[in-house]
């Protein structure tokens, strides 16, 4: 756990004003492959932290038998209730990027099902579409 340099996970994606299938396709893509690695660094992060408190506990109590000033056992306690709660909120954050990791996969599959058709019209014609809204007037 003492690795905590930046590792390139996922490139980041623009958010210009690109709403074209295949660009909303690719982010939502992106996005969805982010949260999903952030995940499994979280889950790393999470074990790292869970088993960093369980030792901070067990050095407590190896301090306490051998007798050492009471100040270093409360400080080592402490360190492993501060650790446990940390593990706690890597936790919840986990769980929060799982799920939005799986909304952002549902997000693109309704997205495919709803304009993947129309794009492949769109896409195969030759002669231009007319800007949305055209017909409307």
């Amino acid at each position: 756990m003492g690795d905590l340099a930046l590792r390139p996970t996922a490139s980041a994606v623009t958010t210009d004003g690109d709403n074209k299938y295949k660009a909303v396709q690719h982010k939502l893509k992106t996005l969805g492959e982010a949260l999903s690695m952030a995940g499994n660094e979280l889950e790393v992060l999470l074990r790292g932290m869970r088993m960093n408190a369980h030792h901070a506990e067990g050095l407590a109590a190896a301090i306490a038998t051998a007798e050492l000033d009471r100040k270093f056992i409360e400080m080592t306690n402490q360190v492993a209730v501060a650790l446990g709660g940390a593990a706690h909120e890597v936790q919840t954050l986990h769980q929060t990027a799982q799920e939005v990791s799986g909304l952002a996969h549902a997000a693109r599959r309704t997205h495919a099902r709803r304009y993947e058709r129309l794009d492949d019209v769109r896409s195969s014609r030759k002669e231009r579409t007319p800007k949305p809204g055209f017909f409307a007037r």
